[in-house]
């Protein structure tokens, strides 16, 4: 017998859960991307592309598809689809599984100023003195920082933002993970960043410009994580297949 598993995908780790499943006979593996990016890549096994039209759309769903377990790979930071997805999936009775990497951590020698959002971010740049600062936020967040007429940005996105809200001064530039040391510590260096604004995403893709900056002392302002529903936890891939195994019944492959 079949049995269908949805991940709610997007990251590194969705894609390699999925890559994982697929390959195992009597699943049927579905992964759902919110649609945010154009031409994303498809991971293995189905693709389903856009929101499910929140909690109702998401319960119609899992009831339509005969969905036996779901696993939310989503990003840290994408808090409303993981609410959606822990009320959805009790309502209907599917088990709900949280694939999230760990948060980074400061150390001894780092720079950190802990925010809850960006307007606090903001405070922080504004009392702090930066002149250059590398905004590292994703193109749907820029807004809050569009004000800050006496700070030049360098702005890292993946695709670029539209509309662009209105900076004084800034470059723009295109670029998609992983990002290595020797790259992350000549991009700071050329630029002559002074701060580094980003979220707490965890993982290892972006994670070198933390090093870059620890090794020059420059400040990093590192947005904390939305809250989460309680759920259960899995904090690498293969806690996941555990997971999924055991809640399925089903022994190794």
């Amino acid at each position: 017998m079949t049995a269908s598993i949805l991940i709610l995908g997007g990251t590194t780790e969705a894609y390699a859960l999925a890559d994982c499943l697929a390959s195992r006979p009597g699943l049927r593996v579905m992964t759902s991307l919110a649609g945010r990016t154009a031409n994303p890549r498809l991971p293995a096994g189905e693709t389903r592309i856009g929101g499910f039209g929140g909690i109702p759309g998401l319960v119609d769903y899992l009831r339509q598809e005969g969905i036996a377990a779901v696993v939310d790979a989503t990003h840290p930071f994408a808090s409303a689809m993981g609410w959606n997805a822990a009320k959805a999936c009790r309502s209907v009775g599917v088990p709900l599984v949280r694939l999230e990497r760990p948060a980074w951590a400061p150390e001894r020698e780092d720079r950190w100023t802990q925010v809850v959002d960006w307007e606090a971010a903001v405070a922080a740049l504004q009392t702090g003195g930066s002149k250059r600062v590398f905004l590292a936020v994703g193109r749907q967040e820029l807004a809050p920082f569009a004000g800050l007429e006496d700070i030049w940005f360098l702005i890292r996105v993946v695709t670029p933002p539209d509309p662009m809200p209105h900076f004084r001064a800034y470059e723009l530039l295109l670029a998609r993970g992983p990002f290595d040391l020797e790259s992350e510590r000549a991009l700071l260096d050329t630029h002559r960043i002074d701060a580094i604004v980003c979220k707490n995403s965890g993982g290892e893709a972006t994670s070198e410009k933390l090093v870059a900056a620890r090794e020059r002392g420059i400040r990093v302002i590192m947005r904390e994580r939305p809250e989460r529903p309680c759920v259960p936890l899995a904090a690498s891939v293969a806690e996941a297949l555990e997971w999924v195994d055991r809640t399925l019944g089903r022994g190794e492959p």
